[in-house]
Protein backbone atom coordinates (compact mmCIF):
# COMPACT_ATOMS: atom_id res chain seq x y z
CA UNK A 1 0.00 0.00 0.00
CA UNK A 2 1.16 3.58 -0.92
CA UNK A 3 2.64 5.27 2.13
CA UNK A 4 1.40 8.44 0.67
CA UNK A 5 -2.61 7.32 0.77
CA UNK A 6 -1.54 6.46 4.57
CA UNK A 7 0.41 10.06 4.87
CA UNK A 8 -2.87 11.65 3.52
CA UNK A 9 -5.70 9.96 4.70
CA UNK A 10 -4.19 10.57 8.69
CA UNK A 11 -3.37 13.95 7.93
CA UNK A 12 -7.21 14.83 7.31
CA UNK A 13 -8.56 12.30 10.13
CA UNK A 14 -6.57 14.37 12.67
CA UNK A 15 -7.24 17.93 10.95
CA UNK A 16 -11.25 16.70 10.44
CA UNK A 17 -11.21 18.91 7.33
CA UNK A 18 -10.01 18.08 3.51
CA UNK A 19 -9.14 21.83 2.34
CA UNK A 20 -7.33 22.99 6.13
CA UNK A 21 -5.78 19.01 5.15
CA UNK A 22 -4.42 19.79 1.97
CA UNK A 23 -3.01 23.20 2.66
CA UNK A 24 -0.66 21.56 4.85
CA UNK A 25 0.78 18.73 3.40
CA UNK A 26 1.08 20.88 0.24
CA UNK A 27 -1.32 19.90 -2.15
CA UNK A 28 -4.55 20.70 -3.95
CA UNK A 29 -7.88 20.19 -2.27
CA UNK A 30 -8.77 17.85 -5.18
CA UNK A 31 -5.72 16.17 -5.33
CA UNK A 32 -6.42 15.08 -1.50
CA UNK A 33 -9.75 14.09 -2.34
CA UNK A 34 -7.98 11.74 -5.60
CA UNK A 35 -6.07 10.08 -3.02
CA UNK A 36 -8.51 9.34 -0.17
CA UNK A 37 -10.64 7.68 -2.85
CA UNK A 38 -7.78 5.97 -4.31
CA UNK A 39 -7.24 4.15 -0.58
CA UNK A 40 -11.24 3.81 0.15
CA UNK A 41 -11.02 1.89 -2.95
CA UNK A 42 -7.92 -0.63 -2.18
CA UNK A 43 -9.47 -1.07 1.24
CA UNK A 44 -13.08 -1.41 0.15
CA UNK A 45 -14.73 0.76 2.84
CA UNK A 46 -15.47 3.76 3.20
CA UNK A 47 -13.51 5.96 6.02
CA UNK A 48 -14.93 9.49 5.93
CA UNK A 49 -17.92 11.23 6.04
CA UNK A 50 -17.96 14.18 4.24
CA UNK A 51 -19.99 16.98 5.54
CA UNK A 52 -19.83 20.55 5.26
CA UNK A 53 -18.35 21.01 8.64
CA UNK A 54 -15.56 18.55 7.80
CA UNK A 55 -14.62 15.31 7.23
CA UNK A 56 -15.32 12.79 10.54
CA UNK A 57 -14.41 9.43 10.47
CA UNK A 58 -16.26 6.41 10.28
CA UNK A 59 -16.08 2.88 12.38
CA UNK A 60 -13.60 1.55 9.99
CA UNK A 61 -11.88 4.87 9.64
CA UNK A 62 -10.73 4.95 12.80
CA UNK A 63 -10.04 1.52 12.49
CA UNK A 64 -7.81 2.16 9.63
CA UNK A 65 -6.42 5.26 11.62
CA UNK A 66 -4.81 3.16 14.13
CA UNK A 67 -2.99 0.68 12.07
CA UNK A 68 -1.99 3.72 9.75
CA UNK A 69 -0.46 5.60 12.55
CA UNK A 70 1.93 2.00 13.79
CA UNK A 71 2.10 1.49 9.81
CA UNK A 72 3.72 5.26 9.29
CA UNK A 73 5.79 4.82 12.54
CA UNK A 74 7.63 1.25 11.88
CA UNK A 75 8.47 2.78 8.24
CA UNK A 76 9.93 5.93 9.98
CA UNK A 77 11.94 3.48 12.70
CA UNK A 78 13.28 1.64 9.37
CA UNK A 79 14.24 4.80 7.42
CA UNK A 80 16.13 5.67 10.52
CA UNK A 81 17.74 2.83 11.18
CA UNK A 82 19.05 2.33 7.67
CA UNK A 83 20.11 5.88 8.13
CA UNK A 84 22.22 5.36 11.22
CA UNK A 85 23.48 2.34 9.95
CA UNK A 86 24.77 4.52 6.84
CA UNK A 87 26.46 6.93 9.12
CA UNK A 88 28.17 3.83 10.74
CA UNK A 89 25.97 4.62 13.82
CA UNK A 90 24.95 1.02 14.32
CA UNK A 91 24.99 -2.16 12.35
CA UNK A 92 27.82 -5.13 12.48
CA UNK A 93 30.13 -6.51 10.37
CA UNK A 94 30.30 -10.41 10.23
CA UNK A 95 33.37 -11.81 9.36
CA UNK A 96 35.80 -14.40 9.63
CA UNK A 97 39.61 -15.72 8.41
CA UNK A 98 42.18 -18.37 10.17
CA UNK A 99 44.16 -18.51 13.08
CA UNK A 100 46.65 -15.68 12.28
CA UNK A 101 43.53 -12.98 11.53
CA UNK A 102 42.01 -13.95 14.26
CA UNK A 103 44.56 -13.42 16.67
CA UNK A 104 47.11 -11.31 15.29
CA UNK A 105 45.22 -9.30 12.32
CA UNK A 106 41.81 -8.66 13.06
CA UNK A 107 41.98 -7.60 16.79
CA UNK A 108 43.84 -4.17 16.58
CA UNK A 109 41.61 -3.06 13.26
CA UNK A 110 38.49 -3.57 15.30
CA UNK A 111 39.96 -1.54 18.02
CA UNK A 112 40.90 1.31 16.10
CA UNK A 113 37.61 0.88 13.82
CA UNK A 114 35.46 0.88 17.42
CA UNK A 115 37.30 3.61 18.55
CA UNK A 116 35.69 5.88 16.10
CA UNK A 117 32.63 4.27 15.44
CA UNK A 118 31.55 2.56 18.64
CA UNK A 119 28.11 1.54 17.89
CA UNK A 120 29.51 -1.26 15.14
CA UNK A 121 29.35 -4.90 16.24
CA UNK A 122 31.33 -7.59 14.89
CA UNK A 123 30.65 -11.41 14.81
CA UNK A 124 33.37 -13.10 14.47
CA UNK A 125 34.33 -16.80 13.16
CA UNK A 126 37.99 -19.13 12.92
CA UNK A 127 38.18 -21.46 10.61
CA UNK A 128 40.10 -22.52 8.03
CA UNK A 129 40.92 -20.68 4.39
CA UNK A 130 38.38 -22.73 2.32
CA UNK A 131 35.49 -22.74 5.40
CA UNK A 132 35.72 -18.70 5.53
CA UNK A 133 35.68 -19.05 1.07
CA UNK A 134 31.94 -21.11 1.96
CA UNK A 135 30.36 -18.94 4.53
CA UNK A 136 31.20 -15.91 2.64
CA UNK A 137 29.63 -17.16 -0.91
CA UNK A 138 26.61 -18.76 1.19
CA UNK A 139 25.90 -15.26 2.79
CA UNK A 140 26.80 -16.19 6.09
CA UNK A 141 29.63 -13.78 6.07
CA UNK A 142 30.33 -10.39 4.59
CA UNK A 143 34.12 -10.78 4.84
CA UNK A 144 36.34 -13.38 5.70
CA UNK A 145 40.74 -12.82 5.39
CA UNK A 146 42.19 -15.68 3.95
CA UNK A 147 44.86 -17.56 2.87
CA UNK A 148 45.52 -17.22 -1.14
CA UNK A 149 44.81 -18.83 -3.33
CA UNK A 150 41.37 -19.25 -2.75
CA UNK A 151 39.38 -20.28 -6.63
CA UNK A 152 35.82 -19.30 -6.18
CA UNK A 153 34.48 -17.37 -9.03
CA UNK A 154 31.78 -15.51 -7.04
CA UNK A 155 34.67 -14.02 -4.54
CA UNK A 156 35.52 -10.35 -5.01
CA UNK A 157 39.45 -10.48 -3.66
CA UNK A 158 41.41 -7.73 -2.53
CA UNK A 159 45.03 -8.29 -1.67
CA UNK A 160 45.50 -7.21 2.35
CA UNK A 161 49.70 -8.39 2.91
CA UNK A 162 52.24 -10.48 2.64
CA UNK A 163 53.20 -13.01 5.66
CA UNK A 164 56.23 -14.26 6.16
CA UNK A 165 56.32 -18.00 7.52
CA UNK A 166 59.26 -18.85 10.32
CA UNK A 167 60.84 -21.27 11.94
CA UNK A 168 60.55 -21.13 15.99
CA UNK A 169 61.95 -22.89 18.71
CA UNK A 170 62.52 -22.85 22.59
CA UNK A 171 65.85 -20.98 23.36
CA UNK A 172 67.61 -24.01 24.54
CA UNK A 173 66.79 -26.67 21.45
CA UNK A 174 70.06 -27.69 20.04
CA UNK A 175 68.86 -25.68 16.31
CA UNK A 176 68.81 -22.99 18.08
CA UNK A 177 72.26 -22.86 19.66
CA UNK A 178 73.58 -23.05 16.04
CA UNK A 179 75.33 -20.35 13.77
CA UNK A 180 74.13 -21.59 10.75
CA UNK A 181 71.07 -24.03 10.07
CA UNK A 182 70.17 -25.66 6.84
CA UNK A 183 67.13 -27.28 5.33
CA UNK A 184 68.46 -30.85 5.74
CA UNK A 185 68.90 -30.22 9.22
CA UNK A 186 65.19 -30.40 9.52
CA UNK A 187 64.99 -33.78 8.39
CA UNK A 188 63.26 -36.29 11.25
CA UNK A 189 63.07 -33.17 13.83
CA UNK A 190 60.16 -33.40 15.85
CA UNK A 191 57.20 -30.65 15.09
CA UNK A 192 53.97 -29.29 16.01
CA UNK A 193 52.35 -28.38 12.99
CA UNK A 194 48.65 -26.60 12.10
CA UNK A 195 46.21 -29.13 11.43
CA UNK A 196 46.33 -31.04 8.04
CA UNK A 197 44.43 -29.83 4.98
CA UNK A 198 44.64 -26.18 6.06
CA UNK A 199 46.10 -23.64 3.44
CA UNK A 200 49.05 -22.69 5.59
CA UNK A 201 50.05 -26.29 6.27
CA UNK A 202 49.76 -27.30 2.78
CA UNK A 203 52.09 -24.53 1.70
CA UNK A 204 54.55 -25.55 4.13
CA UNK A 205 54.39 -29.09 3.62
CA UNK A 206 55.06 -28.24 -0.66
CA UNK A 207 58.06 -25.98 0.60
CA UNK A 208 59.70 -28.44 2.40
CA UNK A 209 58.76 -30.93 -0.19
CA UNK A 210 60.21 -28.83 -2.75
CA UNK A 211 63.35 -28.98 -0.74
CA UNK A 212 63.47 -32.48 -0.34
CA UNK A 213 62.95 -32.58 3.12
CA UNK A 214 60.52 -34.52 4.90
CA UNK A 215 59.33 -33.36 8.97
CA UNK A 216 58.26 -35.68 11.79
CA UNK A 217 54.86 -34.38 13.03
CA UNK A 218 54.29 -35.20 15.55
CA UNK A 219 51.11 -32.91 16.78
CA UNK A 220 48.74 -30.81 14.92
CA UNK A 221 46.50 -27.81 16.31
CA UNK A 222 44.62 -24.64 14.81
CA UNK A 223 45.75 -21.91 16.76
CA UNK A 224 48.79 -19.91 16.75
CA UNK A 225 49.29 -19.00 20.27
CA UNK A 226 48.65 -23.52 21.50
CA UNK A 227 51.43 -24.05 19.07
CA UNK A 228 53.76 -21.35 20.85
CA UNK A 229 52.82 -22.31 23.87
CA UNK A 230 53.32 -26.15 23.03
CA UNK A 231 56.79 -24.98 21.20
CA UNK A 232 57.96 -23.69 24.57
CA UNK A 233 57.13 -26.60 26.94
CA UNK A 234 58.02 -30.03 24.77
CA UNK A 235 60.66 -28.33 22.83
CA UNK A 236 59.44 -29.13 19.30
CA UNK A 237 59.81 -27.07 16.71
CA UNK A 238 56.94 -25.22 14.17
CA UNK A 239 56.43 -22.95 11.56
CA UNK A 240 54.18 -20.06 12.47
CA UNK A 241 53.55 -16.51 11.11
CA UNK A 242 55.93 -13.97 11.81
CA UNK A 243 53.08 -11.88 13.13
CA UNK A 244 52.50 -14.39 16.09
CA UNK A 245 55.79 -14.43 17.08
CA UNK A 246 56.96 -11.13 17.48
CA UNK A 247 54.63 -10.54 21.10
CA UNK A 248 55.98 -14.31 22.47
CA UNK A 249 59.03 -14.67 24.71
CA UNK A 250 59.03 -18.11 25.26
CA UNK A 251 60.57 -19.07 21.35
CA UNK A 252 62.96 -17.99 19.34
CA UNK A 253 62.70 -17.18 15.45
CA UNK A 254 65.89 -19.61 13.85
CA UNK A 255 66.32 -18.80 10.04
CA UNK A 256 66.84 -21.41 7.94
CA UNK A 257 69.78 -21.13 4.86
CA UNK A 258 67.79 -21.36 1.76
CA UNK A 259 64.36 -21.70 2.86
CA UNK A 260 61.90 -18.70 2.30
CA UNK A 261 58.17 -19.51 3.03
CA UNK A 262 55.31 -16.70 2.40
CA UNK A 263 52.03 -16.24 2.17
CA UNK A 264 49.23 -13.78 0.53
CA UNK A 265 46.76 -12.87 2.67
CA UNK A 266 43.38 -11.50 1.39
CA UNK A 267 40.24 -9.69 2.25
CA UNK A 268 37.45 -11.64 0.18
CA UNK A 269 33.36 -10.72 -0.42
CA UNK A 270 30.92 -12.27 -2.41
CA UNK A 271 31.17 -10.48 -5.89
CA UNK A 272 27.92 -8.87 -6.98
CA UNK A 273 26.91 -8.06 -3.59
CA UNK A 274 27.02 -4.59 -2.02
CA UNK A 275 28.64 -4.77 0.92
CA UNK A 276 27.04 -3.00 4.39
CA UNK A 277 28.02 0.65 5.29
CA UNK A 278 29.88 -1.11 8.41
CA UNK A 279 31.35 -3.90 6.05
CA UNK A 280 32.62 -1.47 3.28
CA UNK A 281 34.02 1.15 5.65
CA UNK A 282 35.95 -1.46 7.84
CA UNK A 283 37.32 -2.95 4.43
CA UNK A 284 39.02 -0.25 3.62
CA UNK A 285 40.14 0.26 7.60
CA UNK A 286 42.24 -3.23 7.31
CA UNK A 287 43.51 -1.85 4.15
CA UNK A 288 45.05 1.35 5.14
CA UNK A 289 46.79 -0.92 8.13
CA UNK A 290 48.38 -3.42 6.10
CA UNK A 291 49.20 -1.73 2.88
Amino acid sequence: MDLVLLRSFLAVAEIGAITEAAEQIGITQPALSRRLQQLEQHLGVELLVRGRKGATLTEMGRLVQSEALGIVARYEQMRELVSSHQRLEGGTVRIGGGATAVSFILPEAIAEFQAAYPQVRFQMREAGSSEIADDVVAGHLELGVVTLPVRDRELDITMLTDDRIVLVARHDHPLAQRRRVRIVDLADQAFVAFEAGSALRQIIDAKLRDAGVEVNVVMELRSIPAILRMVATTGNLAFVSQLGVEPHGDVVVIPVQGLRIERRLAVIARRGVALSPAASAFTERLKSLHH
